[in-house]
């Protein structure tokens, strides 16, 4: 088992986003065998580490300086969500979360699926359709740490499996 995430190719086009322009895709191995989409949603957007908490407040104080939404707005929202991002669908095996801004449009897919070696992947893939230039450059600025913050959930959720899955 692996609570080590790794990159992958995302599916592009992606039925989610289909003219994204931009895309990344984590996958994780777990040993929960019953663990569905919408739980592997919940559990890895309930809680942000304290790292986390602080680039969001960090990239709030400065979306709102160019009319961007927050994720106290989002909050707001009188949405279903998951985390701070509304839910567009969800099933057992895919959960898709996101919104449409002004500077881009983006959505979250978490995927639980059982491979042909008996083993169960979880994939988070991230889409993005930059639809100005404000979109472009907030991209190149988050990427980075989007990246360290994606696969660092998706271990968390790794490890958390592993605890729950652990005999005692």
């Amino acid at each position: 088992m692996s609570a080590r995430p790794l990159m992958v190719k995302p599916l592009m086009p992606h039925p989610a986003l289909p003219d994204a322009d931009w895309a990344d895709c984590y996958e994780l191995n777990i040993q929960n065998s019953d663990l569905t989409a919408i739980a592997a949603a919940q559990t890895m957007l309930s809680r942000f580490p304290f790292w986390v908490r602080l680039l969001l407040r960090v990239r709030d104080a400065v979306t709102g300086l160019f009319g961007l939404r927050s994720s106290s707005d989002l909050r707001a929202e009188e949405w279903e969500k998951i985390g701070f991002f509304p839910v567009v669908r969800k099933s057992d095996n895919q959960v898709v979360l996101g919104f449409d801004d002004r500077h881009l449009d983006f959505r979250v897919v978490i995927d639980v699926r059982d491979d042909d070696q008996g083993r169960r992947l979880v994939d988070a893939t991230t889409l993005v359709r930059r639809n100005i230039l404000l979109g472009r450059i907030y991209l190149a600025i988050i990427a980075p740490f989007h990246r360290l913050i994606v696969a660092s959930m998706l271990a968390d959720l790794g490890k958390r499996m592993q605890a729950v899955s652990s005999p005692p």
